[in-house]
């Protein structure tokens, strides 16, 4: 067993009861852990965080995310309603009324500043002026958690977020944990709608310089069983579910309304964990070696972050993202069972 996903019963013990506490705890506007608090308890912390609908640290009181209407160019931060709590949804509604809104940042909510914005050109050119990327339509994906109307990031094909200047994140083969909430009911075929860790120069820079989660149906590298969409990990020409190229059977269809979607690696180790991020716990679909082809162990991660596009930014995909980390270091099960208690007490519908 790789040494970092030994824990002590000790800190089995205060895992535990924060997701304890997490699960039972009301829908109010703070909890007392949240998701990066969690991480931080168990030694990976989030060296970066991504919401539009909730603070994902307990003391978290800062903007979450700017809006831009269209109206006369304006800009707005979307902040908390209370330190720890959810959206000031209510802010976007006023600001964004009787004109369209984009989503021009969306905020990192550790110290690291690791904030993504509109991804630049790189191997493929976006749509908007310059070759960037479009921004989302911040009105496209409302929800609702912790009773609280919300606003997820709607990537329709043509979107993407990127930060290539990222700091603490993972490079070369260093150990990383991450995490997202998706709607499993909205993806597609294209490459590639990924978050997690990519190439800083917008390039295809060869196997093993990202390592992301994808969620999608695209099957030209890799698939589960089913007709999709899978959680994958891309890792740069391949996204993989499993050990092999193709096909691996233990990778499932996967469409819960929102889904909780997991990649981790280490040195020649990594997994795939998914579930329901409404109620349940979560399954594990890989746990194994790196893939059985030249390139990926030892990996090569570059440490920018993506959202809603592939490393060399193919922006083909479509898919809606909710909150996300990434973390320093490869996070036990049992934190990710605390995590994922805590995303379901928050009661996303």
């Amino acid at each position: 067993m790789p040494k970092s996903r030994m824990r002590s019963l000790a800190a089995a013990t205060l895992l535990a009861a924060a997701g304890t506490a997490a699960a039972t705890a009301p829908s109010a506007d703070a909890a007392v852990n949240l998701p990066c608090d969690i991480y931080a308890a168990a030694g990976t912390p989030c060296v970066a965080a991504h919401s539009t609908t909730r603070a994902l640290f307990a003391a978290y009181n800062g903007p979450l995310y700017q809006v831009r209407r269209s109206s006369d160019s304006r800009t707005q931060n979307i902040g908390v309603l209370a330190a720890g709590g959810y959206a000031n949804a209510a802010a976007q509604d006023s600001f964004c009324a009787n004109t369209n809104c984009v989503i021009t940042v969306i905020y990192d909510q550790t110290a690291r500043h690791n904030n993504l914005t509109q991804a630049p050109p790189g191997g493929f050119s976006g749509p908007a002026p310059g070759g960037y990327d479009n921004l989302a339509d911040a009105k496209a994906a409302p929800t609702t958690v912790g009773g609280h109307k919300a606003y997820g990031v709607f990537v329709a094909p043509g979107t993407g977020y990127r930060n290539n200047n990222a700091t603490g994140t993972a490079t070369g083969d260093q150990p990383e944990g991450m995490y997202a909430i998706f709607d499993g009911t909205h993806a597609n075929g294209g490459c590639c709608f990924d978050y997690g860790n990519a190439e800083r120069n917008s390039h295809d820079n060869g196997n093993g310089t990202m390592e992301a989660i994808y969620f999608g149906k695209i099957k030209v590298w890799g698939y589960g069983t089913g007709p999709g969409p899978w959680i994958m990990a891309d890792l740069e020409n391949g996204l993989f579910s499993g050990v092999n190229r193709g096909y691996n059977a233990n990778d499932p269809t996967i469409t819960h309304r929102y889904l909780t979607a997991i990649v981790k690696g280490e040195p020649n180790h990594w997994a795939i964990r998914g579930g329901n991020a409404q109620s349940g716990g979560l399954s594990t679909f890989y746990n194994g070696r790196r893939p059985n082809v030249s390139g990926y162990n030892p990996m090569r991660k570059e440490g920018a972050i993506i959202l809603g596009i592939g490393g060399d930014n193919s922006h083909g995909s479509a898919g809606t993202f909710y909150e996300g980390v990434m973390t320093a270091g490869y996070p036990s099960d049992a934190t990710e069972n605390a995590v994922q208690a805590n995303i379901t007490s928050v009661a996303y519908h």
